[in-house]
């Protein structure tokens, strides 16, 4: 019984994959559907190529027969007229076939990637935190190249050399059926190992684009986590980790091959003894009586002949698999929802009331609750500080006002309003966020702080933001000014320069919530004096959450809230919180003893 029930399990998943490869194949043909004139003048090209090659192959007989037993030099004469321009048709064909699939392989690509980048910035937050930025950017980088290879030059050789085959049998038949029957009773053979094959193919290459996918997040980590480990001695660490996964990607190509290898010598074995049995059948008087010097050396020529394109198309399966097992890949991203919007209502500017009621939430792969069951209110223009022990959920609850992430229980209203039902792009225009991860992208200064607001706001905005956050101290120390490239995440500056680009940002945004997030935690004592007059100026006139670690910079908040493990244990003024002698205290106390 056991037996029989796994072998219906394998069947069933045999025949599951099988329909998840066909819808693969369809799937990926659609990419291909809008380029039909195209592609029907690629296959032109490919039949065309094919055939002017069996054409010329085929006068191998009449070159013999008729032209040299007989004496008869007409036909050499008449080749010689005709090779250049035959040669000249081939070329026009081949050309027709090998660059429009090339045209088209590199567009479905450019459509693939431009796919997936747009997918990529419009998934949830959540999704992004459980996947490596390495394997997302192999995905984009090599998987797509791999359906290039299957659009193109898989494609290329699997109508063209399958036409030349087709082709080159015809002409056996047509000069010899009784030696050329033997093809019926290889071509099975062939298909039952091509159709295996094909299953090893694409199960290593999908094996392939998941080790590709683990070895690009490690040397991304690697090369952004240099410093750390310069630092820590790490580099024979690193090198042995990265080691492991390049031998494992390096075993997965290997497996590939040698299922390659194995098949081609395979086919090239079973075509060798169709040739062994032509040899036996010639030598046999019933049919030695018919056949003749041209048709016995060109049905031996053409069989010779069919070797290549059989090994070719036989390779070509294996990019062509691979090209499969690749959009599998890409479209088990593609498939992934994108951020939730349900809100429809508008709001252009909110008074910035924030209202908590009850909420909960657990992240998605912990058991324990971040925030537990909070309540508090904020009327406009108060500024509320949230204060307590790493890990305590503060952070959490700026991720739940931006709807990042969603409660499980509770509802948050901004302007009496339950922030689900505004529009994600309205909702996010009324805050301006600073985290204490800032991120920068590789353009100018001005660029960086006007981000997604270069075209609503004035170079004199930008500075006036600049001169704000005090970026303009540094900016004139550059020779390009507010011209000058960051480079890739900020790495020309310093971590109190960055956090001041992203203050400036956030005042250049003017929206009514401002939400902190250790927004001075990489600033030097001075500069964060003086930003810190800037942002109690700016906070006057918009709510503001401060979530803050130093209690030096939320002692004149109209509110303060200990969080402890997810849940709100204290509440109340800098002063009246001292005097409880509480959490607060406590944290208060021991900070400035220090």
């Amino acid at each position: 019984m056991t037996y029989k029930h796994n072998l219906t399990d394998t069947l069933e998943s045999n025949e599951q994959t099988e329909q998840k490869t066909r819808q693969t194949v369809r799937r990926f043909l659609g990419y291909i559907k809008p380029f039909k004139l195209l592609f029907l003048v690629a296959v032109i090209g490919m039949i065309g190529y094919a055939l002017i090659d069996t054409y010329v192959l085929a006068q191998a007989k009449p070159l013999i027969d008729d032209s040299l037993n007989n004496n008869d030099y007409t036909f050499l004469k008449l080749a010689a007229y005709l090779i250049v321009p035959i040669f000249i048709l081939r070329g026009i064909f081949n050309f027709m076939g090998t660059y429009t699939l090339e045209y088209i392989g590199t567009k479905v690509v450019m459509k693939m990637r431009q796919e997936l980048f747009e997918k990529f910035i419009h998934l949830p937050v959540e999704y992004h935190d459980h996947h490596s930025s390495g394997s997302l950017i192999s995905k984009t980088i090599y998987d797509t190249e791999q359906v290039r290879w299957a659009a193109g030059k898989a494609l290329l050789t699997l109508v063209r050399e399958g036409m030349f085959v087709v082709g080159i049998l015809f002409v056996m038949f047509y000069y010899s059926w009784k030696l050329s029957l033997i093809f019926f009773l290889i071509g099975p053979l062939v298909a039952v190992i091509v159709s295996v094959v094909s299953k090893r193919f694409r199960k290593v290459s999908k094996a392939i684009q998941q080790a590709m996918g683990t070895l690009t997040a490690a040397v991304e980590q690697a090369v952004k986590g240099h410093k750390v480990v310069l630092m820590h001695d790490a580099q024979s660490l690193e090198s042995e980790r990265f080691a492991e996964k390049n031998n494992q990607n390096r075993l997965q190509n290997m497996k590939l091959a040698t299922s390659q290898i194995l098949s081609v010598s395979t086919i090239q074995v079973i075509a060798s003894i169709a040739l062994a049995f032509v040899f036996f059948a010639a030598s046999l008087p019933a049919l030695a009586d018919e056949l003749t010097a041209g048709i016995f050396i060109n049905v031996i020529f053409l069989m010779v002949m069919l070797l290549k394109p059989l090994k070719q198309l036989t390779t070509v399966n294996t990019e062509f698999q691979k090209g499969m097992a690749a959009c599998s890949s890409i479209f088990e991203v593609l498939d992934n929802l994108n951020e939730v919007d349900t809100g429809t209502k508008e709001i252009e500017q909110a008074k910035g009331k924030l209202s908590l009621k009850n909420i909960t939430f657990t992240y998605p792969t912990k058991d324990t609750p971040a925030i537990n069951d909070v309540s508090f209110d904020v009327k406009p223009g108060q500024t509320v500080a949230l204060v307590g022990r790493s890990g305590s959920g503060k952070s959490t609850l700026s991720n739940l006002l931006t709807r990042f992430y969603s409660p499980q229980a509770g509802q948050i209203l901004l302007d009496d309003i339950n922030i689900n039902d505004l529009s994600l792009r309205s909702l996010r225009r009324q805050f301006a966020l600073v985290s204490q991860q800032v991120i920068l992208f590789n353009d100018t200064i001005a660029n960086n702080i006007a981000y997604g607001m270069a075209d609503k706001v004035s170079r004199e905005e930008i500075i006036k933001a600049a001169d704000v956050a005090h970026v303009t101290d540094f900016v004139m120390q550059e020779k390009d000014g507010f011209d000058t490239i960051v480079g890739e995440n900020g790495l020309t500056l310093s971590g109190g320069q960055r956090q001041r680009i992203a203050i400036a940002r956030a005042i250049l945004a003017d929206a009514p919530v401002l939400i902190l997030d250790e927004a001075t935690s990489a600033l030097d004592t001075e500069s964060e004096k003086y930003i810190q007059h800037a942002l109690d100026e700016f906070q006057k006139s918009r709510t503001s959450i401060v979530v803050a670690h130093r209690l030096s910079t939320i002692e004149n908040a109209d509110l303060i809230l200990v969080v402890e493990q997810g849940e709100i244990v204290e509440s109340g003024t800098h002063l009246s919180l001292l005097e409880r002698k509480g959490v607060y205290s406590q944290l208060h106390a021991l900070q400035f003893s220090q």
